[in-house]
């Protein structure tokens, strides 16, 4: 369908399929955020303790976090602050650059990663729904969107 001006609209079935994309969106994630209060964390928390836990010697160059989490780096920083008040993480000098920082994962936040990761609800609200095919069809499906989207960012 288009209108006068050529704009291209979604057909009804692309808009079902696009409507049903931002459901899942927001309710996994509102879901997520519910799950990780009790342990006082946020799901910016939990991804950044996730980026950690999985770097080599569970730290992480700032900027390289920052566009790990698809945040500023401000709002990075700010959110390293509060994790560092709560002694998950600490920040380290890059001895390669002296303006350089490092984000590390505290023993603390080692720990909290290993006590939350059990009740991390994905496998439960999104990961279990699926047989291993859909899986795999899923992550096809997707992958040629996370791409093009990354290479938007120039972070192919």
């Amino acid at each position: 369908m288009t209108t006068d001006s050529d704009t291209p609209w979604l057909t009804d079935q692309e808009q079902r399929a696009w409507r049903t994309h931002l459901d899942v969106s927001r309710l996994l994630m509102h879901q997520l955020e519910r799950d990780l209060q009790p342990f006082g964390l946020t799901n910016n928390d939990y991804e950044i303790l996730v980026n950690l836990s999985e770097a080599e010697d569970r730290r992480l160059r700032m900027s390289d976090l920052a566009a790990a989490t698809l945040q500023s780096k401000s709002r990075l920083s700010h959110q390293i602050t509060r994790m560092e008040n709560a002694g998950l993480v600490r920040r380290e000098s890059c001895e390669s650059d002296r303006r350089g920082l490092y984000a590390v994962l505290t023993d603390e936040g080692w720990e909290t990663m290993r006590r939350v990761a059990p009740h991390h609800s994905v496998r439960r609200h999104f990961i279990d729904l699926f047989t291993t095919q859909d899986l795999e069809a899923l992550r096809a499906s997707l992958t040629p969107v996370a791409e093009h989207l990354r290479g938007r960012r120039g972070k192919i």
